[in-house]
């Protein structure tokens, strides 16, 4: 098999694998595999030679190896042979007598430093094929082989495609880089990439390799440039030498480079030049096309390119259908991204049975089998569209399928279940993902740490990030910044400090909005003195922006600090130019502390740094100054709004309307009304309401009515504050129909019983002793348990205006239980025991009236009196005891009718025996 010299030196060698490569050209110059039958031959001669290389017997083997398994028996050597992966290119033959397997020549090694030995698309690193021993004069190497075979690093065993492989490669260090994104190249591509990078002339540069150019080689060249200047002179040049092959993978590329720099003119250009040459676009085509508009913003572009493709009857592959549903997932059209995966699907399903390909490309339930980057694209739109149930459909039918889910599946699952507070599910597949052997990624543990921090289970999110740790994974700014956010909104400070100081320690840097956050819990905290150490700590390095200093003043301003706010707008103006937002929040902020003319001064202010108020300064300002019942001075800042052309809706209006009407000033209000209705402004519903409700209070039925008839005329429905103002309106007085109308419209909108015009109801049905009406409301109301005094109070009149006394002490004792705490309570009960002259308990209820602190009125004291009349009190005395007031004046009043009633009880009793 091999010569026993070989076998010799490599009798005490360690276990190793070694793959060798044998590309050769056939007579056509087209690459092809060299078949596993293929003997083993210890000298390129003997390959010459074989019978079964007959074929290429005058080709130049361009690059060799073996897979070698050193046993303790001896050596054997596997039967696999692989061509086109890689080429060996030097100028020059390497010389027969120089190869054979005993010993290696680098002579035209040192001569050609591209000369590299490489497996695949390989991604991992090898150690030198050759030891570090010296040379001969002749350029020998005279190292011992087994010496030279002990420096090989052990390979891993990986599949060919896509994975890791030994890099043999020649002695010493390459003068340009064969790794480059990722990826390593073998053979001359190096060398031609170093050239063109280093070169401007391209024929100058490609000159050793002009004749020999491949079509993968000129991909690669094309691929590979950083520049899309560059790749596309490399494109002319091979255009114009007239003799290379432009093919559909070519202008792809192109396309891809082109669309990243947002060249659409000349992928413009290169399509109708492609259409010239009759090269007809393929799938991949398409999806560049649409890949890169979508990533650069323009989804127009996108649309139009898979438009075109559906003119051309084009049918998407699976990796073009991807692309396509991220595309309108990003602009959160889910619904058309399901349309579109569910036609491509079912076009797909019906291709495939009529191709006879259905037992290959189909599932039990006749859908087409798809890769995992396609299922995470899936549950992920399904996901962000808010459709849970079919995201977990769809996982479900990729483990019935048998696609393993990835990382990337199971931190997508657990994000939506997580964000929805299903903590539960989120577990069971963390469970699930341990027993899958996949392995949790960094995100995975930030999207566990997020949703156990948002769902307030703190504890368990700070237990994630230490288990991340464990897990030998690097925590993220991502991570931390959950973390002390979660800290900042519950003012957990000891905790945030001593996460500061690891992010400190690993040099993280803290991004503004952490900084802001955690000034606001330090504010909040009443930690001032610390707030302002943290804030100043960043303000001096001189990278704050304006966003950043507007929440450090919101901060301050909304707990009323108005002096820090000042002082923190004042360092913004030492480093930079103010901005509008600066002067926003600090406005804001005055208002907040009720300083208006402080916060005018600062609005004022804007036009002396150059800065134009813009639509949220007005709005902001006129809401402050209306809400402070200030609406002359709001108007002056809406005559400036005005005159900035930046009103384009009512609110700023509908501010000052409120202003008005809750000063009484209804008709100022509806003057500005008018006037808005002259700019051609529409009104909203909130300023019909506010006009209505004014006018109903005041118990205007004209002007009521005439502004719905307005608003049913904008075709505007009727909100929950319009019906509560109407009821209100026609209970007080006793429009039954239209009552009724408004309370079934506000039912119908869905807001829930709502007590105050619930109670207007029944008070309107028990004047007008509809009882079976107010019970009804009653029932509701006490099922419900929104039933309050007022509402038992007016069952109580109700009841009693009926002679229901039976009903009415039932009311009366739910009320004592419950305690009576309004005067209007009290003076029902004292009427219902006067009625049924139960005068004990009628005083006993004043007198509990009294020690509860609630002063009688008017209605109260007639009752009273009225009991002291029918006990033969002469009306004289009461007119005394009317006369009496405060304390004194209601002590003698209980005395009074204690004695009275107690006496006519004794009497009562006497005449009794």
């Amino acid at each position: 098999m091999m010569d026993l010299s070989l076998s010799n030196s490599l009798a005490q060698v360690p276990p190793f694998r070694l793959k060798l490569i044998i590309t050769i050209p056939s007579e056509n110059c087209c690459w092809r595999r060299i078949p596993s039958s293929v003997k083993k031959f210890s000298t390129i001669k003997q390959m010459r030679h074989s019978q079964s290389l007959r074929c290429a017997s005058d080709a130049q083997i361009l690059s060799t190896s073996a897979l070698v398994e050193s046993r303790s028996s001896g050596i054997d050597v596997s039967d696999e042979f692989y061509g086109g992966f890689g080429r060996l290119c030097c100028e020059n033959d390497i010389p027969e007598e120089e190869c054979t397997t005993s010993g290696i020549s680098v002579g035209e090694i040192r001569k050609n430093r591209s000369l590299e030995l490489i497996f695949g698309y390989a991604t991992g690193s090898g150690e030198d094929l050759c030891s570090r021993g010296s040379l001969d004069e002749n350029g020998k190497h005279i190292t011992s082989r087994a010496k030279m075979l002990k420096q090989v690093s052990h390979g891993r065993k990986q599949e060919r495609a896509g994975k890791k492989y030994v890099r043999i490669r020649e002695h010493g260090k390459s003068d340009f880089p064969v790794v480059k994104k990722g990826k390593s190249y073998g053979g001359s591509i190096p060398a031609m990439l170093k050239a063109v990078n280093t070169i401007d002339d391209l024929d100058d540069a490609l000159r050793p390799w002009e004749m020999t150019l491949t079509n993968k080689e000129r991909s690669i060249l094309l691929k590979e440039q950083q520049r899309w200047e560059r790749a596309l002179d490399i494109f002319k040049w091979f255009q114009s030498k007239g003799c290379y092959e432009i093919n559909v993978i070519h202008y792809n590329i192109m396309f891809r480079l082109l669309g990243k720099a947002q060249r659409w003119c000349e992928v413009e250009r290169l399509w109708g030049e492609m259409e010239k040459r009759g090269i007809k676009p393929i799938n991949s085509t398409y999806g560049t096309l649409i890949d890169v508009c979508c990533k650069g913003g323009y989804i127009d572009k996108a649309k139009k390119w898979l438009d075109l493709m559906n003119e051309h009857e084009m049918e998407p592959d699976e990796v073009t259908m991807g692309t396509v549903v991220q595309m309108y997932k990003k602009i959160r059209d889910f619904v058309s991204a399901e349309e579109f995966y569910n036609k491509w699907s079912h076009h797909k399903s019906e291709k495939d049975h009529k191709n006879g390909l259905l037992r290959i490309k189909k599932s039990y339930n006749g859908d087409a089998v798809l890769s995992a980057h396609t299922y995470n694209t899936l549950i992920d739109t399904y996901g962000k569209a808010g459709k849970l149930h079919e995201a977990c459909e769809t996982f479900e039918r990729m483990l019935q399928k048998g696609i393993q889910p990835t990382t990337v599946t199971f931190n997508t699952m657990m994000h939506m279940h997580g964000i929805r507070g299903e903590l539960n599910k989120v577990a069971l597949l963390l469970q699930r993902m341990n027993e899958s052997k996949c392995s949790p990624d960094t995100r995975t543990y930030n999207i566990l740490i997020f949703v156990h921090a948002k769902h307030n289970d703190i504890e368990l999110a700070v237990r994630y990030l230490a288990k991340m740790k464990e897990a030998s994974l690097e925590p993220d700014s991502i991570s931390y910044r959950t973390l002390l956010y979660a800290f900042s909104m519950r003012h957990m400070i000891a905790e945030a400090e001593e996460l500061i100081s690891e992010m400190d320690d690993r040099g993280l840097e803290i991004d503004e909005f952490t900084q802001s956050s955690l000034t606001r819990m330090y504010v909040e905290a009443g930690m001032i003195q610390r707030s302002w150490s943290w804030f100043l700590k960043f303000h001096l390095q001189g990278n704050m922006t304006s966003t950043c200093y507007s929440a450090i003043m919101d901060a301050y301003g909304e707990k009323g600090y108005i002096s820090e706010a000042q002082k923190v707008f004042d360092c913004s103006l030492q480093v930079k130019k103010p901005t509008v937002l600066e002067f926003n929040v600090l406005v804001k902020a005055y208002g907040v502390s009720m300083k208006f003319d402080e916060a005018c001064y600062f609005f004022d202010m804007m036009e002396q740094y150059g800065l134009i108020p813009d639509r949220c300064s007005y709005n902001s300002i006129i809401q402050m100054l209306s809400s402070a019942s200030l609406p002359q001075k709001a108007m002056v800042y809406l005559r400036k709004m005005q005159e900035s052309q930046l009103i384009n809706d009512c609110i700023p209006y509908c501010a000052v309307i409120s202003s008005y009407v809750k000063l009484g000033y209804k008709d100022m209000a509806v003057g500005l009304y008018e006037e808005m209705i002259g700019k051609g402004i529409e009104p909203d519903i909130v300023v019909f309401g506010v006009l209505i409700s004014a006018f109903a209070e005041a118990g205007s039925v004209r002007e009521t009515a005439y502004f719905i008839s307005l608003m049913r005329n904008q075709d505007l429905a009727m909100n929950a504050v319009i019906c509560k103002a109407l009821i209100k309106l026609y209970t007080k007085l006793g429009y039954l129909r239209e009552a009724q109308e408004a309370y079934n419209m506000l039912h119908k909108l869905g807001t829930g019983f709502d007590v105050y015009t619930s109670n207007c109801m029944v008070d309107m049905y028990s004047r007008q002793s509809m009882v079976i009406e107010a019970e009804e409301i009653f029932n509701d109301l006490s099922h419900n348990g929104e039933a309050n005094e007022f509402t038992y109070a007016m069952m109580l009149c109700m009841y009693m205006r009926n002679r229901s006394f039976t009903e009415a002490y039932e009311i009366a004792r739910k009320m004592r239980e419950q305690g009576l705490k309004e005067l209007l309570s009290y003076n029902q009960v004292l009427r219902l025991y006067l009625f049924d002259g139960r005068y004990k308990e009628a005083v006993a209820t004043f007198r509990e009236m009294l020690e509860s602190s609630i002063r009688p009125d008017a209605s109260t004291f007639k009752s009273l009196a009225s009991i002291l009349t029918k006990h033969g009190v002469p009306k004289c005395a009461i007119e005394k005891l009317e006369l009496m007031e405060g304390e004194n004046g209601l002590q003698a009043w209980a005395s009074t009718l204690k004695s009275v009633v107690d006496l006519s009880g004794l009497s009562m009793m006497m005449e009794e025996r």
